[in-house]
């Protein structure tokens, strides 16, 4: 494989990767705990969006209860936008072009 025919394999490489990264950003994942009762939104590259909680939660007097939710939902989040992420970051065939070379 010649030095230009690698660059080029670079700069493809590169490129998937902004691509990959814009679209993790743009995209959202829902995780859920309670039933729904709690319900957090990250991004796919993790960041958190946002947090709802049901009312019906909030009437409820025990806090360790809603913190057990909460942290819950969020793991479920997270472990989404990390699948996500795998399915995005997957290799293309047409940027992984290695020969195999002889020994």
């Amino acid at each position: 494989m010649d030095l230009s025919a690698l660059m080029q394999q670079a700069r493809e490489m590169q490129e998937k990767m902004a691509t990959v990264q814009q679209e993790l950003a743009a995209t959202t994942v829902v995780g859920q705990a309670g039933g729904g009762m709690v319900s957090v939104v990250a991004t796919g590259k993790g960041e958190i969006v946002s947090v709802a909680i049901d009312d019906v939660v909030l009437s409820e007097p025990d806090k360790s209860m809603l913190q057990d939710l909460i942290a819950a939902a969020t793991n479920d989040a997270l472990r989404k936008a990390g699948e996500l992420g795998k399915k995005k970051w997957a290799p293309s065939p047409a940027v992984f072009r290695y020969p195999v070379s002889p020994t």
